[in-house]
């Protein structure tokens, strides 16, 4: 594409940024109603879901969860299994004697 003058370039690049703003924000979108689909046949909602990973300091971004949903569903219900534990629990009840229950795993750290 040949650009004869400096706005009529400026024009396209402007509108090729919003395309790609756009196209970032469908995507966050799509995984997140994946993600959410998901966890719904876990019986959790999204955000309970999110926060109990966040908590369980599991980092796997939006995308990759996503993937994990469609293609590795077994790993998704272990993560789920995982959020829901330790949304149960609690943090504060997963260390009250000073141990991890069973099959959670945490990075806390004692200073001493």
């Amino acid at each position: 594409m040949v650009f004869l003058t400096a706005p009529l370039r400026l024009r396209s690049r402007l509108t090729d940024r919003f395309w790609r703003v756009q196209d970032v924000l469908r995507y966050a979108r799509l995984w997140i109603n994946r993600i959410e689909a998901a966890s719904q046949e876990h019986s959790m909602n999204y955000r309970r879901f999110i926060s109990n990973l966040i908590k369980c300091q599991v980092e796997l971004n939006r995308k990759v969860l996503a993937d994990l949903a469609i293609y590795e569903p077994k790993t998704f219900k272990s993560l789920a299994a995982l959020a829901q534990r330790r949304g149960h629990e609690g943090l504060a009840a997963a260390l009250g004697d000073g141990k991890e229950p069973q099959g959670v795993f945490s990075r806390v750290v004692y200073y001493w």
